[in-house]
Order: structure tokens, then C-alpha cells, then sequence
């Protein structure tokens, strides 16, 4: 039987939630994030939301929410000391979309690089749920490998890490996959800003895929100009929706936030935080209509993975019309994910 109290929340682009849990909660809303408001949600006992939901005092001060499930793997938008001081208990899935965001990393490499991968050498900034796929699959297609990750080097020590310095001056590749963090000892907010890439000495191409607040956007513009950066992959931007129109120009792949946007990933995401409802709740555990996606590809090759995904129709479409940003975000077909292959 429904429960009659439970009032939940969930974002409307959330996939494959709809009728999964309304057996046990009598009282569901859809709503589109921009009408999640400190109206909406004050009778809610739980809310299943996205990246473009802030939940922070000025949402959540007259609720009685007791549950933020973010079917993402960041937790930047929600303010997590507000909510702990609140006893609000906030969930997120992490990992969820990791495959996926290292197929976007590697079909947009394939597209733009001029030569084969193994003369490559890859500089991963963050080795987390989607760097450690990234790092696996770069060994995978021969490239050498410089990892940057400071809670990792200082948890498991070891020789085989890089400085930033290093990276800096020996990658040909940079790609980033860190949270966007402020005031820790490893704040990443403008991590790549204009003193890190007077640094570059290759040339390198530069991937975005984590933050958009991560790069420097002014900085980059000056550093592509200047050559220091010799081309820009961007998936996440500063201040989005409202992107900037001259990175919009210079970057050769340009997409409206969708590096981790595969069916398997949703599905991924959408079951942890049903999961974390039905389990705060006391509720029978549910199952979406999509069953639970395999892991992800153990290694891959050059022509596999960039036959499963060709960011060029997304780049077209967001130049054409960067002012839908959210509309192709939000409308976006769901890919597969990057197929199992021999090492070529």
C-alpha cells in the first residue's frame, strides 16, 4: 500500500523513474527543475534531482525534505553543510556515468588528434571513478600516462605520480576529471588558470569533461591565442547555460554537457537513488523497467571506441543554436556505451 504521508520530489529529466515508485508513495511530483521552489518543496519529503537544482538554505529553509538523492555523480550544486546541519541526508552516484564520460574523452581525441594514439602522451588531472577508466584505456591504446591526484598520492604513496609541473611540460593531452571544490588544501576552481597554462609547453590538447569552473574560460581563450593551448575540447563551461561564445568558436569539440549521458549510466544513476528513497524510507527495494547495465569495457581500441560515438552532430548542434543549451541538454538521445575490444 501507498505510504499516504510520503511527498517526493523528482526533477522531470530524471529517466526511468516514472511509476517505479508510486506503489509505495502516494504523493509524486514531476517537476522541471526550474520550478523545484522554496514553495514547491516545503511539504516534500524527498527529493530526486540533477545538477541544475541548487539545493541550499534559500531552497530548502521552510522544507521538511530529509532526503536529497542527486542521480549525478557531483554534489557542487547541493550546499552539504547546510544539509547536515539540517539532518538532511544527501546521496549521490558516484561512478554512474564514468564510462561513458571516458568514451566522450577518447571518440572527441580520436577526431581531433592527427596522429595514433600511442604517440600520445596523456596528462589524466584527477584519477577517481572516470580518470581510472580513462588512465586503464589510454595503457589500453599504448599512450603514456602522467596522473595527478593528491588525495590518491597521499593515501597510497608511490613514486609513479606527477606534479602538475610535469604534466605541464610533457603532455600532449591534458584532460580533467576532478569535483569542483573552493576551499579545501585541493581546491580545483580555476586549477587551470592563466599561470598554469604559461606553463604548457607542448602545446597540448586540453579536455574538459569534469567542471566547467575548473578552467579559467578567459584564461584559455588568451592561452589558445597565444598558442600555449593548441585545441580545446569542452563538455562542461563556466556558467552554464549562459556559455561563452568565444570558447564556443575556438573549441574543436564543443557539447552542451552530455560527455556522460548513455543509457547505461542513466539507468545507473536513476536505481541508486531509488535505492537511497526506498532504503531511508523503509520501502521495498524497486526495480526500473531497464535492467542494470554491465560494467563498462575492460580496455578498448582507436576504431571501436570511435565508432560508438561521434561528437560532431553534438558540436554542429550547439553552434547552431547555443542559446538552447538546456534543450539539447535535456533532449539529448541517450547513447550506447563504448564496446568491449582487443588491444589493437
Amino acid at each position: 500500500m501507498p505510504n499516504p504521508t510520503l511527498n517526493i520530489i523528482i526533477e522531470a529529466n530524471v529517466p526511468y523513474l516514472r511509476g517505479v515508485l508510486e506503489p509505495y508513495a502516494s504523493n509524486i511530483r514531476y517537476l522541471a527543475a526550474e520550478d523545484i521552489t522554496p514553495k514547491a518543496v516545503e511539504d516534500c519529503d524527498a527529493m530526486i534531482i540533477r545538477t541544475r537544482t541548487r539545493c541550499d538554505e534559500a531552497l530548502l529553509k521552510r522544507s521538511r525534505c530529509r532526503l536529497i538523492a542527486t542521480a549525478t555523480i557531483g554534489t557542487d550544486h547541493i550546499d552539504l553543510p547546510y544539509c547536515k546541519s539540517r539532518g538532511i541526508v544527501v546521496v549521490n552516484a558516484p561512478g554512474c556515468n564514468a564510462p561513458a564520460v571516458a568514451q566522450y574523452v577518447f571518440a572527441s581525441l580520436m577526431r581531433v588528434i592527427c596522429k595514433p594514439a600511442a604517440s600520445h602522451t596523456i596528462g589524466i588531472i584527477g584519477v577517481g571513478h572516470v580518470g581510472s577508466i580513462v588512465e586503464r584505456w589510454a595503457r589500453a591504446l599504448d599512450m603514456k600516462v602522467l596522473r595527478y591526484d593528491p588525495p590518491r598520492m597521499r593515501a597510497e604513496g608511490g613514486d609513479d605520480w606527477a606534479t602538475l609541473d610535469e604534466i605541464a611540460e610533457k603532455a600532449d593531452i591534458i584532460t580533467f576529471h576532478t569535483p569542483l571544490t573552493r576551499e579545501s588544501e585541493d581546491a580545483t576552481y580555476h586549477m587551470a588558470d592563466e599561470a598554469f597554462f604559461r606553463k604548457l609547453r607542448r602545446g597540448p590538447i586540453l579536455v574538459n569533461t569534469a567542471r566547467g569552473a575548473v578552467v579559467d574560460t578567459e584564461a584559455l581563450i588568451k592561452a589558445m591565442d597565444e598558442g600555449y593551448v593548441g585545441r580545446a575540447i569542452i563538455d562542461c563551461w563556466e556558467n552554464e547555460p549562459a556559455i561563452s561564445p568565444e570558447l564556443l568558436r575556438r573549441a574543436s569539440i564543443a557539447t552542451p554537457h552530455i560527455a556522460g549521458y548513455s543509457a547505461a549510466g542513466k539507468v545507473r544513476a536513476s536505481q541508486v537513488v531509488a535505492d537511497a528513497v526506498t532504503t531511508l524510507f523503509y520501502l521495498p527495494r524497486v526495480h526500473l523497467s531497464e535492467p542494470l547495465p554491465p560494467a563498462c569495457a575492460r580496455t578498448v581500441t582507436a576504431i571501436g571506441v570511435a565508432e560508438s560515438y561521434d561528437p560532431e552532430a553534438d558540436t554542429a548542434a550547439l553552434r547552431a543554436r547555443p542559446e538552447d543549451f538546456e534543450l539539447l541538454r535535456n533532449s539529448y538521445r541517450l547513447r550506447d556505451e563504448a564496446p568491449e575490444g582487443k588491444i589493437d
